[in-house]
């Protein structure tokens, strides 16, 4: 069987379906020669996910009842095993989250006609809890996994927490987590732009730290641009804190995909403090180099030495030290840029993504 298609018909589900997934799903979904179909819920208002539209998968749309809230979120969705039924995929690939209550009976209703699973998730992180609940955690982790045919890992090290738990290793693929096609452009950055501007894309949530940038910014000799482009829950007060010491700070609110291009083209350095952000690979894709914060392990195999920093998330003087270092050698940055956009051409993109997928749904027999 040729690893370039999947032959059979293919049932994907998700919690909800938020926009920027939309350009892979549907990728995905070309690439099955019996057809994609995705069952998902809306998001919580308070989430403002902004939901997508598929043009070549088909969408069900699914009922989230959503269940207490924090470390004791749970999810129900209405009308998964209806969507199965009329469905009747080949194969099923599911988030492998434990707080998806009806994941058990869905992999129930595929394994009873003979048909194969595959969990896909960002790993299994050690928690924080004390030691006799971690034991106790961890085992019920593997027992939630095992029932999985094949699982599909968003970088090497939710992988290994993966074989860590007991899953076979030969059954684990990994899909690095991508939202943006390799670039069909080229960038030269040989220079700073007149004043040196850094860029963050996201959500202003508080744990994104951008307040920990805009002070950073403010302590810099060379006084970059500050250009911050989202929308979210913390804009007033980070507007507000920007005003009292860092003016030079720019909110441009949400831009998506093609509406992002003009602020990557005059930035210099992307910086993201706080934990999450796809947006990293949008950025490298635009030939900028990156400061991260560690996350969850999917910027791992993104940002190395060559193209960016990768900084304790607790950490803001590491933060300051870093953006500096980044500041004082344009030339050092421009190369950090060009490798930026030969790991997003060459190694991680959307088009890479579908093909690991499409290999663990070719490894399975059904």
């Amino acid at each position: 069987m040729s690893d370039l298609k999947f032959s059979g018909k293919l049932g994907l589900q998700q919690r909800v379906l938020p926009a920027y997934r939309v350009p892979f799903f549907d990728l995905l979904a070309g690439e099955c020669e019996g057809g994609m179909s995705l069952f998902a819920g809306m998001a919580m208002d308070e989430e403002s996910v902004k939901a997508g539209k598929l043009q070549i998968a088909n969408y069900k749309l699914g009922e989230n009842v959503h269940l207490f809230g924090g470390a004791f979120y749970l999810c129900y969705q209405k009308g998964l095993i209806n969507w199965l039924t009329d469905w009747n995929p080949d194969v099923l690939i599911m988030e492998a989250n434990p707080r998806y209550i009806a994941t058990p009976s869905a992999v129930k209703w595929m394994h009873a006609r003979g048909r194969k699973v595959i969990g896909w998730g960002l790993g299994a992180p050690p928690s924080n809890s004390p030691h006799f609940l971690q034991k106790w955690g961890k085992r019920q982790r593997g027992v939630f996994l095992s029932q999985f045919d094949a699982l599909i890992s968003y970088s090497q090290r939710g992988a290994d927490e993966y074989a860590a738990l007991g899953f076979p290793r030969e059954k684990i693929f990994v899909a690095h987590n991508s939202v943006a096609p390799a670039p069909t452009f080229q960038v030269s950055r040989p220079k700073f732009h007149e004043k040196p501007s850094i860029i963050f894309v996201g959500r202003l949530q508080a744990r994104k730290r951008v307040n920990w940038l805009i002070r950073a910014c403010a302590e810099m000799g060379s006084k970059p641009r500050l250009v911050i482009v989202g929308d979210g829950p913390e804009r007033e007060k980070l507007e507000l804190l920007a005003n009292e010491i860092y003016p030079a700070t720019e909110f441009v609110g949400a831009k998506h995909g093609a509406e992002l291009t003009p602020y990557f083209a005059e930035a210099d350095l992307f910086v993201l403090p706080g934990t999450g952000g796809l947006a990293v690979q949008e950025a490298m894709a635009h030939g900028l180099p990156v400061i991260v914060a560690k996350g969850d392990g999917t910027q791992d195999d993104l940002v190395r030495a060559g193209n960016g920093w990768q900084i304790p998330p607790e950490d803001y003087g590491a933060l300051v030290q870093v953006t500096r270092e980044a500041l004082s050698d344009a030339s050092r940055v421009g190369r950090m840029g060009e490798e930026s956009l030969r790991i997003v051409t060459e190694e991680i993109n959307i088009e890479k993504m579908v093909a690991s997928f499409v290999r663990a749904l070719n490894s399975l027999r059904y």
